[in-house]
């Protein structure tokens, strides 16, 4: 199988779970199309669902297909969530945000009962750290912020649309995409010291907020991990 297969067989497991009634977090990222893309199917089948969306580019694609939305600002929780990693340990700790939508998919996790992982097995690691991590940063004070950040350490780089300019955030905050030279032993230690910096809105970092993981293998086989 290609790698594209793989993520929508990922999808289709985790869709195919969903129960009338759910209201749904759905999360950001390229194997989160094919979830979303089957939950569509779904729900002209007959399914009976509504959604809350981490960013607008999953809102645009779920209400194109008829997936009903709640507003996000009127509820406090959330049945199930399903969202992507970058990369997901065997403990469950995970770097996500490479779409650039990593608070709200924090939001949209730490809110869900429930919330299920869907991969690929490429994105499976022993420790974190290969990929790199987001962090999410304000404008004000901008570069003494960046460099509170290389004080403690961490080198990176302000994230780039495709057209050169600064990317923004749907919450209209920048990305400063940090790139580590060794696998991380204490991932928890690194967000401390991130997330205490004022002017860092979030990290890339995601702990026990995973309930399920549905890998998707090459060769066509799943695993879930609970």
């Amino acid at each position: 199988m290609t790698l594209e297969e793989c993520k929508k067989l990922a999808g289709i497991k985790a869709a195919d779970l969903i129960e009338d009634g759910m209201l749904i977090g759905i999360g950001t990222g390229s194997t989160v199309f094919f979830f979303i893309e089957r939950l569509i199917e779904r729900c002209k089948e007959g399914l009976s669902i509504s959604a809350v969306s981490s960013s607008e580019r999953s809102t645009k694609q779920a209400k194109a297909g008829g997936i009903t939305f709640k507003d996000i600002n009127t509820i406090t929780k959330i049945d199930l969530t399903v969202d992507g990693a970058d990369e997901i340990d065997h403990s469950k700790r995970m770097i996500k945000g490479g779409g650039g939508a990593l608070l709200r998919e924090k939001i949209l996790a730490s809110t869900s009962s429930s919330t299920i992982i869907i991969v690929d097995e490429t994105k499976t690691c022993e420790k974190l750290g290969k990929q790199k991590l987001p962090v999410e940063i304000v404008h004000f004070g901008i570069d003494a912020t960046i460099h509170k950040i290389n004080q403690h350490g961490f080198k990176g780089v302000i994230r780039k649309s495709a057209d050169g300019s600064i990317y923004h955030t749907d919450n209209n905050n920048i990305i400063y995409d940090i790139y580590f030279e060794h696998l991380l032993d204490e991932p928890e230690v690194d967000h401390l010291k991130l997330i205490n910096i004022p002017g860092v809105v979030e990290t890339g970092f995601f702990f026990n907020l995973a309930n399920k993981v549905i890998i998707a293998y090459e060769d066509g086989h799943i695993e879930e991990r609970n």
